[in-house]
């Protein structure tokens, strides 16, 4: 016996309809369409999996769908995200962490990442290329740290 389930929705300015037929070999089909109003199509597919496991299939896909969808529709908090560093910002950074300082270091890295626009991630990163140790405010990297974190040490700053 074949049994079919319809449902539609509209999301912004596409209507979407899926269906489910499942039919006597135990096994399920999900069409999908999504179309705009004047009837262009914007999504379709098909799956074919067995109905014991449409419940489960259908839980893993809202996960993934919906982590994909919370990726896509955040905008970057980080205007500067991904730009490349140029020397006067090396420098703005090198300057800011080296200046005597009372904030603890997580407080001067989120305030430099609000400044610059960066994460706090990349601030740390970036402290020790030029040459800061980003665990401390005010300090240069050693030799040694700058060995360990593929920095430049203090000494070698600004030489080439």
């Amino acid at each position: 016996m074949t049994s079919t389930f319809h449902n539609e929705i509209k999301l912004g300015e596409v209507n979407y309809r899926l269906s489910a037929t499942t039919d006597s070999d135990e096994s399920m089909v999900l069409d999908l369409l999504g179309s705009l109003d004047s009837g262009e199509v914007v999504a379709d597919g098909r799956l074919r999996l067995p109905v014991e496991g449409g419940t489960t299939i259908g839980k893993l896909l809202a996960r993934v769908l919906g982590a994909h969808t919370r990726l896509r529709s955040r905008a970057s908090r980080h205007a500067n995200a991904n730009q490349p560093w140029t020397e006067s910002l090396d420098t703005e950074l090198r300057t800011t962490w080296l200046t005597p300082t009372d904030a603890p270091s997580p407080t001067l890295i989120r305030s430099l990442a609000d400044d610059m626009q960066r994460s706090p991630t990349a601030i740390r990163a970036r402290l020790a290329r030029v040459g800061c140790d980003p665990d401390v405010p005010g300090r240069e990297l050693s030799a040694t740290a700058a060995v360990l974190l593929g920095g430049k040490s203090g000494a070698t700053q600004g030489k080439t």
